[in-house]
């Protein structure tokens, strides 16, 4: 089997790559063992995001409309945000069914299938699974953080560079979303509810609380709060959370491939949103590659582009959400002091919002 392209991952990244370059005429095969499935996350997509991508807010799949979200500081103090532009919140099994099923519709072929090895030679990729052997001229990995092929293209990730999360998913639904800050925890709780669930979490930096730690103070938070999450789905995840000078010397692409969303360490260092920020670099992948598959450049000029386009659209994004998380690690009173700035100053809290999204 032969293609022009292969995408291995079919997350909304992998997905949403597919879909572009498909309806651009190439030949796209995706690749997932598990394809749509239920991956820890709250699921949030945001307004601007919505905008962005408005198939997603048009979409006829279930998604929860939320309004209110509220936030809890690290000595309990509390306060709700009415949203003027609501967030849907989607079951990640829902989302990653949709963007697969719009990758179909453009011509992609998308097969449930595991690969065990990539090579290059004579400038093709040939990717073995188990059910035989693909090649394809350029390769795009979206297969996320922890794909065991990382290591094949550029430095894994370091410990200092990941997120622990664990949570539950718990029955019922709310019309507020819910964010905890906890003391010394470079992490939070949320609760996100969904249409007939709630997917509640927690996450902190490898290198901080264990995972049992972690659940523990999830629990302790869930009861003080009233949810009831004994016989619920328990999850865990690992996320990428990169550091100023991890992302400064972020490796993307290389001679004929390009990593995206988590795989690339596309996950917000601040508030660790992936799926906007997956969405984006889909699109900016397939864009630096078109004029290549149109034989417009040469393929180092395709991979060069996507690199440059990182640096230019993606980066300062990633570095401003790594300054905010270095503001919650400062003293209680320097913290305090921002936090009246910001909101004695409307039009600086808007400016922060927008240079990190």
């Amino acid at each position: 089997m032969t293609a022009t392209v292969a995408i291995v991952g079919g997350g909304p990244s992998g997905a949403f790559a597919a879909e572009l370059l498909a309806r651009a005429g190439r030949t796209v095969l995706l690749i997932d063992e598990k394809l749509a499935w239920e991956k820890p996350c709250g699921g949030g997509i945001t307004d601007k995001a919505l905008a962005r991508y408005s198939f997603l807010r048009e979409a006829p799949v279930e998604h929860h409309w939320v309004r209110s979200c509220e936030l809890i500081s690290p000595c309990d103090r509390r306060a709700t945000l009415e949203l003027d532009r609501p967030i849907a919140i989607f079951s990640r099994q829902v989302l990653n069914g949709l963007m697969l099923e719009r990758a179909r519709a453009a011509g992609a072929e998308v097969l449930k299938d595991r690969v065990t090895g990539i090579t290059r030679g004579d400038g093709k990729w040939r990717l073995k699974r188990r059910s035989g052997e693909l090649e394809a001229e350029y390769l795009v990995l979206a297969a996320g953080g922890r794909n065991p092929f990382r290591a094949q293209f550029a430095q894994p990730f370091k410990p200092e560079d990941l997120m622990a999360t664990a949570g539950y998913y718990i029955p019922g639904s709310s019309p507020r979303m819910l964010i905890k800050f906890l003391p010394g925890l470079a992490g939070y709780i949320w609760i996100f509810p969904r249409r007939d669930h709630v997917s509640a979490g927690i996450c902190g930096k490898m290198g901080g609380p264990t995972s049992a730690e972690l659940r523990r103070m999830l629990e302790e938070f869930l009861h003080s709060e009233g949810l009831q999450f004994t016989g619920a789905q328990f999850y865990s995840h690992i996320l990428p959370a990169l550091s100023a000078p991890a992302l400064q010397n972020l490796r993307v692409q290389g001679e004929g491939w390009a990593m995206i969303g988590d795989a690339a360490g596309f996950v917000d260092p601040f508030v660790g949103d992936g799926i906007s920020l997956a969405l984006r670099s889909g699109r900016l992948a397939a864009d630096c590659l078109a004029p290549f598959l149109n034989h417009e450049t040469s393929l180092h000029e395709a991979t060069m582009r996507y690199r440059l386009s990182y640096r230019k659209r993606l980066l300062p994004v990633f570095e401003n959400s790594s300054r905010l998380r270095r503001l919650l690690r400062l003293p209680g009173p320097i913290r305090r002091s921002v936090g009246h700035l910001l909101e004695a100053t409307p039009a600086l809290s808007r400016l922060l919002v927008r240079i990190t999204r």
